[in-house]
């Protein structure tokens, strides 16, 4: 993947790219411990500059909801959006939306050339909301890293 965005391959690029694959919407400093698991002497100057070089190629991206840091994942080149715990924070993805959706079509442009419409659905979890029977423990924690 590295070198198919004409990266050169290096341990932490290869590191970080396992921790967001392995931990998919996880924070920075979530991202900093997995990659010092492997690599322990890691800097987070480093970290912060592979996210970035990952992100500009086009094999991460971040995504920072409303009152949330900034979150990364591998899931790249669909329109995926997010569903979001108002309560615990943690965040899913969900698939576009389907059928009529005028909300994905800008009334005006105002001339811009729209390519790409990011939605958020804000809400409870299964975990936290009153309504619904509690989801396995484990999908709350996998969506949380």
């Amino acid at each position: 993947m590295l070198r198919e965005a004409a990266l050169r391959v290096t341990r932490p690029r290869v590191a970080v790219l396992s921790a967001v694959h392995d931990h998919p919407h996880a924070d920075t400093e979530s991202i900093i411990g997995a990659v010092r698991e492997v690599l322990p002497k890691v800097s987070h100057q480093a970290v912060y500059d592979v996210l970035r070089a990952l992100t500009d190629a086009g094999l991460l991206r971040r995504i920072q909801p409303m009152g949330s840091l900034a979150r990364y994942e591998a899931r790249v080149g669909d329109n995926h959006h997010h569903l979001a715990c108002r309560s615990c924070g943690v965040i899913a993805d969900v698939d576009c939306a389907v059928g009529s959706a005028p909300c994905l079509t800008a009334s005006d442009t105002l001339g811009f050339s729209i390519d790409e419409a990011e939605v958020i659905y804000w809400g409870l979890c299964p975990n936290c909301s009153p309504d619904s029977p509690a989801a396995p423990e484990t999908s709350r924690e996998e969506s949380r890293d």
